[in-house]
């Protein structure tokens, strides 16, 4: 599944996933089967998780490998993260390609999208791509971290939450963003709540909402648009 695609207007600074504007829900699907998977996905905003010791070290192995610019050396980075990650919640480890600079389309002149990275959940296969669409340039460690994480909870549907199709959920943003800042050891009482507005029959992200509204208390969660209630992370 080619899922990581983010639409960006130009090259420009390589903000992490979690800032990028495109964050959007798959609509409801229709089958029962399917919308199934897709209410359960959503009905997941947090993962348990495991102790960080062994995890950060493994992010910060990442980043110093992002400095080298190396594949190889990235990419031995990267595996280790989801392995420690898959070993802690008892699902096959996943193989990690990290590749070149992203596919991407460019319309007049404007690169319109870029590939970050995608899953394929028959071979348990994750990829991801460390360099920039347009200069080539090697991309920022927290974009990288982030994109590896994106695949790695499509990875973690399929083998632990009994959500095949992986959707993109409320619940599936919330997870891969409780796992980036778990890996990179953000304080509880630093991280925004996100708020979700409604686009049709999606979600998506507002994140001038989100960096203007303050801190909510670590209990507290994304509240959506519709109702005041806070959503468990």
């Amino acid at each position: 599944m080619q899922d990581a695609i983010y639409l960006r207007p130009q090259e420009g600074s390589e903000p992490p996933f979690a800032k990028l504007r495109g964050v959007i829900t798959d609509p409801p699907p229709r089958a029962a089967r399917k919308r199934a998977d897709f209410t359960r996905s959503d009905a997941i905003p947090a993962l348990s998780l495991p102790p960080p010791e062994a995890v950060r070290a493994a992010t910060r192995d990442l980043f110093d490998a992002m400095a080298s610019g190396e594949k190889a050396v990235v990419s031995k980075a990267a595996a280790r993260l989801t392995s420690e990650l898959s070993r802690f919640y008892g699902v096959a480890e996943p193989e990690v390609k990290v590749l070149g600079v992203r596919p991407h389309v460019v319309t007049d002149g404007v690169c319109t999208y870029q590939l970050f990275g995608d899953y394929t959940p028959a071979l348990h296969r994750i990829r991801v791509w460390m360099r920039t669409a347009i200069r080539g340039k090697v991309s920022s460690p927290k974009a990288l971290l982030n994109t590896l994480l994106h695949e790695l909870c499509h990875h973690l549907d399929a083998t632990h939450l009994g959500c095949p199709d992986s959707p993109h959920t409320r619940g599936f943003f919330a997870r891969v963003d409780q796992l980036y800042h778990f890996t990179l050891a953000t304080p509880e009482h630093a991280r925004r709540p996100l708020h979700w507005i409604k686009r049709g029959p999606r979600w998506q992200i507002d994140w001038q909402r989100t960096r203007t509204r303050p801190i909510a208390p670590a209990s507290k969660a994304p509240a959506d648009e519709n109702n005041g209630n806070a959503r468990e992370r």
